[in-house]
């Protein structure tokens, strides 16, 4: 299994850096580490609606003997209207404005009259409403510290910090933190395109009349899901009939969107088995290193796998089992990594632990082959969920967790520390 895993990891590389406006690079991989070129925020300002004042002037202020300051205007947001505060004086000052020489503080508008003299009032009223407002006289019913109420400049970022590393996922919070600080396009490594093909003759998509014999396909639903997931742009494409010709066509036809293609089913050794007999010739003889590699691993679920690459841009394949548990267990295991590393990530792996077993009786494991058991991890325990069949999508549902039993092992007692694979 080991072995598989490696020869995916070594033959897969990150895909070229380009260059892509900051709300197209939303779940790609940064490729350099971006500098801060100004200070966050760029200047002092108020995190209150209030009065912008000096220290002096409201030391001692109550309601009983509130300070009279007179307001000499406004000091609003995204406005640079100069605008000083002397002794004795006030600017009423808005939210993310900044704050005016001679100001030491802001005192938040509940503490005063709002200019209207008829004690605290609960805000501000409209300037369209009240242009007076800005003029006048205003009441302070209670003192402030020096900088009370006030955003220092560069108290988020200072100018020269390194705002986001190299191999940093960019999320909503990072593509914020880009556009404050002035950057509109940024070098990362493109999420790759997935192409997920799953075959059979029997199955059927969901809306659609089943006929004896037919399933409904999930496996290519799951997988897509679990691409995107992973951090894929996802294609699935509907499921293929048992027959290799068509097989051969449909994956030919897909290279052109696909960095990674993922197949399930038709991999085992059945008369209809036809992935295998489809990837045979579907390597360019003129490209050398072509062409897909069928293994039996020591695994359950997921012995029968395929890898390797097609097409003259030998793009990467990775051939699943069919049954709809060994092929997530084997998504999980091979190709989110494949995907992470497309991405350009070194962390490509879900994170492990180890937890205390919490079931009824030992569970037992064929010796010889890892074991990978769905169940559901909490507070360092961790319990099965469902049996060990492969083809128990329900129970699949419900975990959170792979249980790994070790080769060497036949039973595994209630109680036993045991190695978890965190799925989510």
């Amino acid at each position: 299994m080991q072995d598989h895993l490696d020869d995916i990891l070594a033959t897969v590389r990150p895909l070229e850096p380009i260059e892509l406006n900051l709300l197209d690079a939303q779940g790609c991989v940064l490729v350099d580490d971006i500098t801060v070129p100004l200070s966050l925020p760029p200047f002092d300002n108020s995190s209150m609606d209030g009065y912008a004042v000096r220290v002096a002037d409201v030391a001692g202020a109550s309601e009983e003997f509130p300070a009279a300051l007179e307001v000499v205007g406004d000091v609003a947001a995204g406005r640079a209207e100069p605008l000083s505060v002397g002794p004795g004086q006030a600017a009423r000052i808005m939210t993310g404005a900044p704050l005016p020489p001679g100001a030491e503080t802001v005192v938040p508008v509940e503490w005063t009259d709002g200019g209207l003299g008829e004690g605290p009032v609960a805000g501000m009223r409209a300037r369209s409403l009240a242009p007076e407002g800005a003029e006048g006289q205003v009441h302070v019913y209670r003192p402030a510290q020096a900088r009370a109420h006030v955003r220092a400049k560069g108290s988020d970022v200072r100018s020269g910090d390194r705002a986001l590393e190299a191999g940093t996922v960019l999320g909503p919070p990072q593509i914020a933190l880009l556009a404050a600080i002035g950057r509109g396009r940024v070098r990362v490594r493109p999420r790759p395109r997935v192409v997920v093909l799953s075959t059979g003759s029997e199955l059927v998509q969901p809306d659609e009349e089943l006929a004896h014999g037919q399933i409904y396909d999930s496996n290519s639903f799951a997988l897509t899901a679990a691409a995107r997931d992973a951090g894929a742009i996802a294609y699935r494409v509907g499921a293929v009939a048992d027959d290799a010709e068509t097989l051969r066509s449909t994956i030919e036809d897909q290279l052109v969107r696909a960095d990674l293609m993922v197949t399930t089913g038709g991999v085992s050794v059945g008369a209809y088995d036809v992935v295998k007999e489809a990837l045979a010739h579907v390597a360019d003889e003129d490209e050398p290193g072509g062409g897909v590699d069928f293994r039996k691993l020591a695994m359950q679920p997921g012995k029968p796998q395929g890898f390797g690459s097609i097409g003259p841009d030998h793009t990467p394949l990775l051939a699943l089992p069919g049954n709809p548990v060994s092929s997530y267990v084997s998504f999980e295991l091979f190709v989110r990594p494949a995907i992470r590393t497309l991405m350009g990530l070194t962390d490509v792996h879900r994170p492990t632990t180890t937890a205390s077993l919490a079931a009824d009786k030992a569970l037992t494991s064929p010796r010889g082959r890892r074991q990978f058991l769905r169940a559901s991890y909490a507070d360092g325990s961790v319990t099965p969920v469902g049996g060990s069949g492969s083809h128990l999508v329900a129970a699949l549902a419900h975990a959170d967790a792979l249980i790994v039993v070790p080769e060497d092992a036949e039973t595994v007692e209630p109680g036993a520390e045991v190695e978890v694979v965190l799925l989510g």
